[in-house]
């Protein structure tokens, strides 16, 4: 793994995680567009060696805005891994605040202000589909009954009040990332979303959902996949059963 070195201070400001594999198209006016509605904020751009050059146009970007890092990865190993490496990073330098959002404006930056809002009074805020104001756009039939029933069958199973409990748009707090117990997160894929809410509430910690519009990518490809539901699936039942 390599990364840019960066002096280990007291920041005191909120860090934005971008997980990159093959985003080229969408990189550099999504990056643009998340410095313009937190430009208090700092940006990890978090590529796993993507072959279409995505890390490369990271590096450049990263060159002409002191705000912007880069961690290279040496390959593809899971969005959960991908995290996990930025939360550790960002745990390293002390920000005060760490989001989780995809590159692909799927999850619109102009959210990013009312999360980091929202941890006010709470330690995580999810950004939310399934609550009154929140929606999707884009998505065939079959994949948001998917959703919908993959979110429900989570909630039912784990006994949480929270609707939405697959997203990936959060914010954390500095101290709930150091309370959710990292280093026995197993899950790589769309399951470590689920699991890093289920582990903050089993570390008492407070969570509360703000509604957002979830936008399906018109640029590049989606990284969704049958395994990746099936993993959700077998993981609630693991974390019920506390294995």
């Amino acid at each position: 793994m390599v990364f840019d070195a960066i002096p280990q201070q007291h920041m005191s400001s909120p860090l934005v995680l971008v997980p990159t594999y093959n985003e080229l198209g969408n990189l550099e006016a999504f990056v643009s567009k998340v410095r313009s509605r937190l430009p208090e904020g700092d940006i990890l751009i978090i590529d796993d060696n993507s072959p279409d050059g995505t890390g490369a146009l990271a590096d450049r970007i990263a060159g002409e805005d002191a705000k912007v890092h880069v961690m290279h990865r040496a390959g593809k190993e899971g969005l959960g891994k991908a995290y996990l490496a930025g939360f550790a990073w960002a745990l390293d330098r002390d920000y005060s605040h760490v989001f989780e959002i995809d590159a692909d404006f799927s999850h619109n930056p102009q959210d990013l202000p009312r999360l980091l809002e929202a941890t006010a009074h709470a330690d995580i805020a999810l950004g939310s589909r399934w609550i009154p104001g929140g929606g999707v756009s884009g998505w065939p039939l079959r994949r948001l009954l998917l959703s919908r029933g993959g979110n429900f069958y989570a909630r039912l199973i784990l006994g949480v009040p929270y609707r939405d409990l697959t997203g990936g748009f959060k914010c954390f707090t500095r101290h709930a990332l150091l309370s959710l117990g990292l280093d026995r997160v197993r899950s790589v894929g769309y399951g470590f979303q689920i699991e890093t809410t289920w582990r903050a509430l089993r570390a008492g910690l407070s969570v509360t959902e703000v509604p957002i519009h979830f936008t399906d990518r018109t640029i590049g490809e989606s990284k969704m996949s049958g395994q990746t539901f099936k993993e959700a699936l077998i993981l609630v039942w693991r974390l019920r059963l506390g294995r």
